[in-house]
């Protein structure tokens, strides 16, 4: 049944190309803050392996990361309605998570947050 549900939410969402392309232009969003950020925000995966749905990333000052500075970006996040940011335990940082549901729209506010957030802590 669950997968029947999905096949037509899929289908309904344009087919697997559409969500292909979807995909693409998310992860393209955030990829695109991270790469000009100037080192801010920094993605330890070298490009051609980088995932388009789980997006591991630091926050660094003079190349370091700044474990400080990702506590008060996932807090603001949060107060600004993005959850589940929060790296995993082990490794610390912050994941961003682009899976079928996450929308263009709450892809683009996350990448507007990035810069905004850049801007005044950078």
């Amino acid at each position: 049944y669950v997968a029947n549900e999905i096949f037509k939410w899929t289908k309904r969402q344009g087919g697997l190309k559409a969500m292909d392309q979807l995909s693409e232009n998310k992860s393209a969003l955030v990829y695109g803050v991270i790469d000009q950020s100037n080192g801010f925000y920094a993605n330890m995966v070298n490009t051609k392996y980088r995932s388009r749905v789980n997006i591991p990333l630091r926050i660094a000052t003079n190349d370091t990361p700044n474990e400080k500075l990702e506590e008060l970006f996932i807090d603001e996040a949060l107060k600004s309605d993005m959850d589940e940011l929060k790296g995993h335990r082990a490794v610390g940082g912050i994941r961003v998570s682009l899976y079928n549901g996450i929308t263009l729209q709450e892809t683009t506010k996350l990448a507007d947050f990035m810069r905004t957030f850049q801007k005044n802590n950078g």
